[in-house]
């Protein structure tokens, strides 16, 4: 676990001095932390819009090979993105990573009817599926 932990400090790290690089080297200084947010929620998506023409979304045209190599590049591009969001609102690798793991126990909670978040009741799953099957 502390390999992967200690992976995760690097990619915060070196995403810290890309950003520091690349505010300096741009002359961005003056952009406020809700600016940035803005402007990587915006690059995340035009990445995500670059991973979606990867893997054959436009159900319209012919299909094409996936490329496994362009749709990691993408993957990672986002990261990119989400790791400097993660630094601009104060976020640590360890935060970061500690949020995750609360996230992803409340996530299986709600699969399994357990949560306390209203909408993920198991018993209204199951009477959704039962209707489901009915019609």
């Amino acid at each position: 676990m502390s390999e992967i932990h200690d992976k995760f400090d690097v990619i915060f790290e070196l995403q810290k001095r890309f950003d520091n690089e690349i505010v300096e080297k741009r002359g961005l200084e003056g952009i406020t932390p809700d600016e940035w947010i803005q402007k990587e929620v915006l690059a995340m998506l035009s990445e995500l819009s670059e991973l979606l023409d990867e893997v054959n979304f436009k159900w319209w045209k012919n299909k094409k090979e996936i490329n496994y190599d362009n749709v990691k590049e993408e993957l990672i591009d986002i990261l990119h993105f989400f790791v400097s969001s993660c630094i601009k609102v104060g976020m640590t690798s360890k935060e970061t990573y500690l949020r995750y793991i609360e996230k992803n126990k409340e996530n299986f909670k709600r699969q399994y009817g357990e949560s306390k978040k209203l909408g993920y009741e198991l018993s209204e799953m199951l009477s959704n599926d039962n209707e489901k099957k009915k019609t």
